[in-house]
């Protein structure tokens, strides 16, 4: 059993590389606007009545996801998560802290991503680089979903493409 001092220090790492058949300018403008967002951001089942992008070095990024009734048992919770834009060089990368917290805005995990864009033959090469911290009791069972999460985000983000 991890003691509440391993839970905060456990760390992942994740790269997820996809291609969308989509320009690249696009693909981009899907990461800072927030219509485009709201329609992807978030695994399958999940929704984000609250999106908001300031797309501006040092503008902030607020996002609440609410799981819909095909997640089961975890219906209706909310999940939200903050950020802030470290870097932005349209249409070829981005990067941004990003924060789940709880209702209250404590911080349950703190991370840093980013994303690179690349034109391969009329379609997206988009590389989605993460790493992200447990600051709380809950963080393993977080992390651990991290990889399905984002995964299903970018399955929406295809189809949102289309």
């Amino acid at each position: 059993m991890k003691s509440k001092s391993d839970t905060q220090m456990e760390t992942k790492e994740l790269t997820i590389i996809r291609i969308f058949d989509a320009p690249r300018e696009l693909v981009f403008r899907a990461w800072i606007d927030p219509k485009m967002m709201a329609r992807w951001w978030g695994p399958k089942g999940v929704t984000n009545p609250v999106c908001e992008i300031d797309a501006k070095v040092g503008g902030n990024i607020h996002i609440v996801m609410l799981a819909g009734k095909e997640l089961g048992h975890l219906a209706g919770q909310r999940w939200p998560m903050k950020g802030t834009f470290q870097e932005l060089d349209p249409p070829k990368r981005l990067v941004f802290v990003n924060q789940a917290v709880d209702e209250d805005d404590n911080v349950l995990i703190d991370a840093l991503t980013t994303v690179t864009f690349e034109e391969e033959n009329g379609k997206t090469k988009m590389t989605m680089k993460t790493t992200a911290k447990g600051v709380s009791p809950q963080a393993p069972q977080m992390l651990e979903g991290m990889e399905t999460g984002w995964s299903q985000s970018f399955d929406k983000l295809a189809d949102s493409l289309k």
